[in-house]
């Protein structure tokens, strides 16, 4: 499957099985996997503060909450989704469990184009 990931900072596709390297943001990552034949796969990753941003704001104050917030590095996706054809998860990185791809959450029944 064709496989598109987009947030505000741009998109990509990769083909799967297959590895994308995503740049980080404070915005939801929207994913929609496509193949001729096959019901769409979508899925939307969240968007979390990570424990960099904590520390930013604890230890050099808000400046660099403020950068790292502008830059995106403040924040994570779920590291490994799993996303099935005719349906449209959700994936919360808290979720995630080493080793395994996080299944999502309340998965729906899709609407393909």
């Amino acid at each position: 499957m064709d496989c598109k990931y987009e947030n505000d900072y741009g998109s990509q596709t990769v083909k799967t099985p297959g590895t994308a390297q995503v740049r980080r943001s404070s915005k939801d990552l929207q994913i929609v996997c496509l193949k001729d034949g096959n019901a769409d796969a979508k899925g939307t990753a969240i968007s979390r503060a990570n424990g960099g941003m904590a520390g930013n704001i604890l230890f050099g104050g808000g400046i660099g909450a403020i950068i790292d917030h502008n830059k995106g590095t403040a924040y994570t996706y779920p590291e490994w989704l799993r996303l099935v054809t005719d349906r449209q998860t959700t994936f919360d990185r808290r979720d995630d469990k080493d080793g395994a791809p996080n299944i999502g959450l309340m998965p729906t029944v899709a609407t393909s184009k």
